[in-house]
């Protein structure tokens, strides 16, 4: 490994330079005699793409990834899916699809009433979304507009954009002009984490204004080997950048901010998590903790994808020469297709009506085959996409480690349609999609459906085009989950059960799975996380 480098001492001990990471290397050095150190695996968010809304058609793969797949899941063919984790600074939100949703209020009651996470009811936690949002067109009760992510419309949506918000229309989903306001359910436009015209990642909005902080240091490509634990307590981080090895100490906490997939296999590198697992692996048990790496909770979202008469669609621009006007519109006037996020229009809506509220939510892509792992169109040809999922998914699976070396992936299963009610409401959601795609403003447009094709007819039809080509919508949570059952891993304060001195302050720590997107919320856990720290309430 090359030559231990001396031990330095800060504060706090950022692991993971991710949404939740950037939040908290901001507000914890606000105060000047505090010192903190942000560890990321990845590097800077240099690349252009990144800052280009549209990128993010290019981001599900490549180097701003870990290069993940799962394990072959059980109920969906045995595929192993590709599952898009980023490693760069800003995480997530430097190579997400900008989507702006926080979920809906019952999301978070749930959480507090029946889940043993006190003071997080959305009446607790409202305040740290609005801390968060800098939002450039809506205001009011539900809305910040001085945050530091900042969040707006979509300048100019595709043509195929809002052909597909008037053919939910026509398919009886009324129009909503604001998914995070009082009624979630509703077709629209999805506002996104842009601001003039660029992506507003974690790390442009809450760490970037601040890298002048003398007190704030962050480091990038280093590799977390493990947190020091001395008599029950956190110490510090153990790390490697480069051929060296470091160490540092956390004199007041170490915060672990590494992701869903991050923390728990941080966390039992280090010793803490299930010990029979551990003792697999050869690794010291600092504490039996059972529920790190357990509860593993995402959505399972279906494509289906229908190919264009013309080239209505963002797919056009594949062509160079489409290609070059559009960086030229882009760089010149803040304009064009380089603007759209790809995944522009959506909607919440109901599997069964019986439900307070809604039970699916989708996606539209301008694009065919925009994502690794979707199908497209033949080539040539343009397409559009539309994904649903079942926003609070029942299955549960797991994050294992693969080896006790900090360099292996960890072995990811998220257990997807293990739960019987969750193949019944993902099919209604494929069946919704197939429905807006043969209403009149689309219908116009579509030379045909290639997925599914004419021949999936009947529900085993369905079922069995489900298993076939679902796929992660990137929403890892859970798996170091709040609460206060045997199963937790943190409590509502976010401190690890049974040892001192470590919080852990991401989206591991929800207790379920949220009805949306989850980047916001990600945020408002850091945003409160820091609250707790600091001791202001």
């Amino acid at each position: 490994m090359g030559r231990v480098m001396a031990a330095s001492a800060y504060d706090y001990v950022i692991i993971g330079g991710g949404s939740s990471g950037c939040v908290l290397a901001n507000r914890l050095s606000e105060n000047p005699d505090v010192r903190v150190l942000l560890l990321e695996s990845g590097g800077k968010d240099w690349h252009p793409l990144i800052h280009m809304p549209v990128g993010f058609a290019k981001m599900t793969t490549g180097p701003h990834t870990w290069g993940l797949v799962t394990a072959p899941q059980k109920h969906a063919n045995n595929r192993e899916i590709p599952y898009a984790q980023a490693r760069v600074i800003g995480g997530g939100s430097s190579i997400n699809a900008e989507v702006f949703t926080r979920g809906n209020p019952v999301d978070y009651d749930r959480w507090a009433k029946e889940e043993g996470c006190d003071g997080w009811a959305f009446k607790d936690i409202q305040q740290y979304f609005l801390r968060s949002e800098g939002n450039t067109i809506l205001s009011g009760d539900w809305h910040g507009t001085d945050g530091p992510l900042g969040v707006s419309n979509i300048p100019d949506p595709q043509a195929m954009t809002r052909a597909f918000v008037q053919a939910c229309q026509e398919n009886g989903i009324p129009y909503s002009h604001d998914f995070n306001g009082e009624t979630q359910a509703g077709c629209g436009v999805y506002q996104t984490t842009t601001k003039n015209y660029r992506r507003c990642s974690a790390a442009v909005g809450y760490l970037k204004p601040v890298l002048h902080r003398k007190n704030l240091t962050v480091e990038t490509g280093c590799t977390v080997l493990r947190i020091t634990i001395e008599s029950g307590r956190a110490t510090g981080v153990v790390y490697a950048k480069g051929k060296e090895k470091q160490t540092v100490r956390a004199e007041s906490e170490v915060l672990v901010a590494a992701g869903a997939i991050g923390s728990p296999k941080i966390m039992m590198l280090s010793g803490v998590g299930p010990a029979a697992h551990l003792k697999e692996h050869g690794i010291k048990v600092e504490h039996d903790l059972p529920g790190v790496g357990e509860n593993l909770n995402d959505h399972f979202g279906i494509d289906i994808v229908a190919e264009l008469k013309g080239h209505d669609s963002l797919d056009k621009y594949n062509k160079p020469h489409w290609a070059l006007w559009a960086g030229i519109e882009y760089v010149l006037f803040r304009s064009g297709p380089v603007t759209s996020n790809v995944v522009e229009g959506g909607a919440f809506w109901f599997a069964d009506e019986a439900n307070a509220v809604p039970d699916l939510q989708f996606h539209f892509l301008a694009g065919a085959g925009a994502e690794a792992g979707v199908p497209s169109v033949p080539k040539g040809s343009s397409g559009i996409t539309l994904n649903s999922y079942t926003v609070r998914p029942k299955s549960r699976g797991t994050v294992r480690l693969r080896s006790s070396d900090p360099e292996a992936l960890p072995i990811v299963d998220p257990n997807f349609l293990a739960e019987p009610d969750d193949l019944k409401t993902s099919v209604e959601g494929v069946k919704i999609s197939t429905e807006i795609f043969q209403q009149p403003s689309l219908r116009k447009y579509i030379k045909a459906i290639r997925y599914p094709d004419d021949g999936v007819k009947t529900q085993s039809d369905f079922e069995a085009y489900a298993r076939q080509y679902g796929r992660t919508s990137y929403h890892p949570t859970c798996t170091c989950k709040m609460g206060t059952d045997e199963m937790a891993v943190v409590d509502p304060q976010l401190r690890v059960h049974g040892l001192d001195g470590i919080r852990i302050c991401d989206s591991s720590v929800m207790p379920s799975l949220i009805g949306s997107n989850t980047n916001a919320p990600t945020i408002m856990i850091a945003e409160k996380a820091s609250d707790m720290i600091r001791g202001n309430q």
